[in-house]
């Protein structure tokens, strides 16, 4: 086995000058501390150097702004908002009509003719009123001077009455087997006819399961029946379809169809007795 001899270290202080000797008197006088002091190297297989010049980490710090002094960057504030959004009229009126002329008609319903904005502005504060624009199609934009809230609200009434007479129609589901009792078969029948009756449609909807499918034929059998029995009051719209394991049919109201009155009975008016004349007691 072989003993390598032990190296000898010499450590030199951080900013001590290697070329002055250090006596046991301590550093000259006159000795200015080395900023960049030489390396020491331990021997040995594996060499470590211990000082020199220590890299510097990013390269040279850039300069914020310019002059010397730190300068923030303002802050991103991205995108300009859309603020059209934020305006729930269905019209433009007064300033927010930025074509340069319009087509004017008074709050008496007068057409005044093609006239500049800023006059029919100008007319519209004097009137009291607001510059409404009616047709913004038009070529010039068809304006109106009048009272921009309670024209508002004449129209939301009118929609609300609109609103109010629609009619709505639904479509109710009457869900079948082909071993349906008799019993059941009739009272689903009389639950589709109501529901003709209220302005509904119906969506007759026969389900077979594992073999029952064979059978398809008694499926249509049962809405054949359920048609004659409705009669004039029902139209197919959609014919009876086989669509995977069910049969599918769909009837609506007839609306030439007016159901008939109830006749009632002649009520004969039983005849009173003759008073006979009687002398009282």
């Amino acid at each position: 086995m072989e003993v390598k001899p032990k190296s000898r270290v010499t450590i030199i202080p951080v900013g001590s000058n290697p070329n002055t000797t250090n006596n046991d008197s301590g550093p000259t006088p006159n000795s200015t501390p080395n900023p960049n002091p030489s390396p020491i190297t331990i021997g040995g297989g594996n060499k470590i150097t211990i000082g020199g010049n220590r890299p510097s980490i990013g390269g040279p710090r850039p300069s914020i702004g310019g002059g010397g002094g730190f300068q923030p960057r303002p802050a991103f504030r991205g995108p300009r908002r859309d603020l059209t959004k934020f305006n729930t009229d269905e019209h433009r009126i007064n300033e927010r009509i930025r074509v340069p002329q319009v087509r004017l008609i008074d709050h008496e319903g007068n057409q005044v003719g093609v006239v500049g904005t800023p006059e029919a502005l100008q007319m519209a504060k004097d009137a009291g009123f607001d510059l409404v624009e009616i047709s913004p199609n038009a070529t010039p934009p068809v304006c109106k001077i009048l009272d921009y809230g309670k024209f508002k609200y004449e129209k939301k009434k009118k929609d609300h009455e609109a609103k109010k007479k629609q009619v709505v129609v639904k479509v109710k589901e009457v869900q079948l087997r082909p071993n349906t009792d008799e019993h059941d078969l009739a009272y689903k029948f009389k639950n589709v006819r109501t529901f003709l009756e209220e302005g509904d449609k119906a969506k007759i909807t026969m389900m077979f399961r594992g073999r029952e499918v064979a059978y398809v034929e008694s499926g249509h059998k049962t809405m054949r029946r359920l048609i004659e029995e409705l009669g004039e009051m029902a139209i197919v719209e959609a014919p009876p379809k086989l669509e995977g394991k069910k049969l599918i049919m769909v009837i609506g109201p007839n609306p030439k169809y007016k159901p008939k009155k109830p006749e009632k009975a002649a009520t004969e008016k039983a005849e009173k007795p003759a008073k006979s004349d009687k002398d009282e007691a």
